[in-house]
């Protein structure tokens, strides 16, 4: 049997190293209507449920994740222009994973083995899976990132905290990056709400930043009033996001029925967000759900600076997301 994190049991045979799934050892977490499974490469949200209802776009255990579906990206999320950056007077060169764009995407943990904490106990609705990202030459900093996961009443709670366990002081970013389901169909089916009043254009063959707009400036980039997608294209990160009483914003995606999924977050610690209409060549991929990555900064933030965290040696970052039904 392919080994399993549960409420009472964590099986693992480090003998029989073929039962670990592609995906890695997987996480599974109940609480009434939800079920939310864990993939232990990249700690990544493989599959979210109400009532057996998709809330993501899921994968196989078996499969290597595509397309980042569910990853955790960090130390930066979304692209670092050629890879290249400035360390405070060291020009620094990251791997470019991005290669058809030439840019290093979504950070360095995303294919790590990701571990259940033994100090932190699991149970039916809560796990902690921790990881280790060590120095390299394009990014010479020693992180400790540690994941929580709770399901509840009010959907999946993701809590990320990342802790500079080495020397000097590391940039850092985070995001996740979940492609939202809100039932049958596809993105052109389905509403969005989405409460930003700016937007970053970007270049059209490389996203690169150009500089930051109102939502008004560009056909059908006003979300604030919930209203169809069709097939409007977006893979674009927007900010000026408006929050509730309680400081929160949330993003709806909703098809005809009603019905849909929601994700909200702390704009303090979240002021950007990444949405991405899931376009692709191959027709079984493409469109099939909105990625919402709610992000501490914005792409390239190692080159611009902007709302780029800095730990210094010891410090720790925490930041966290809901993902939800809306039934």
């Amino acid at each position: 049997m392919p080994e399993t994190t549960t409420a009472t049991t964590a099986v693992t045979d480090p003998a029989t190293p073929a039962a670990v799934p592609v995906s890695g050892v997987p996480t599974v977490l109940e609480h009434g209507p939800y079920r939310a499974e864990i993939a232990g490469v990249g700690a990544t949200l493989r599959s979210l449920t109400h009532d057996g209802r998709d809330l993501v776009v899921p994968f196989g255990l078996d499969e290597v994740r595509p397309l980042y579906r569910g990853a955790l990206l960090a130390p930066w999320p979304n692209r670092v222009v050629d890879g290249s950056w400035d360390d405070d007077g060291a020009e620094r060169q990251l791997p470019l994973n991005e290669v058809e764009r030439g840019h290093a995407l979504h950070g360095l943990v995303q294919w790590a083995d990701w571990a259940s904490d033994p100090a932190d106990e699991a149970d039916a609705h809560r796990a902690s899976l921790v990881t280790r990202l060590a120095p390299s030459d394009g990014y010479p900093y020693r992180l400790e990132l540690r994941a929580v996961y709770e399901l509840g009443d009010a959907g999946l709670v993701t809590t990320v905290t990342a802790t500079n366990v080495g020397q000097g002081t590391a940039p850092y970013g985070v995001a996740p990056h979940p492609y939202l389901v809100a039932g049958e169909g596809r993105v052109d089916d389905w509403s969005l709400l989405l409460p930003a009043a700016s937007y970053l254009e970007v270049t059209e063959e490389r996203l690169v930043p150009t500089g930051v707009h109102g939502v008004t400036e560009r056909d059908g980039f006003d979300f604030r009033e919930a209203r169809p997608v069709g097939d409007l294209f977006v893979d674009h990160a927007f900010t000026e996001i408006d929050a509730d009483a309680e400081g929160r914003a949330t993003v709806e995606v909703v098809a005809r029925d009603g019905r849909g999924v929601a994700m909200s977050w702390a704009v303090s610690e979240l002021p950007w967000v990444q949405v991405h209409t899931g376009d692709r060549p191959e027709p079984e991929l493409d469109r099939l759900g909105l990625a919402v990555e709610p992000m501490t900064c914005p792409p390239d933030a190692f080159t611009s600076g902007v709302d780029l965290v800095r730990l210094a040696s010891g410090e720790s970052h925490t930041v966290s997301w809901t993902i939800a039904a809306i039934a």
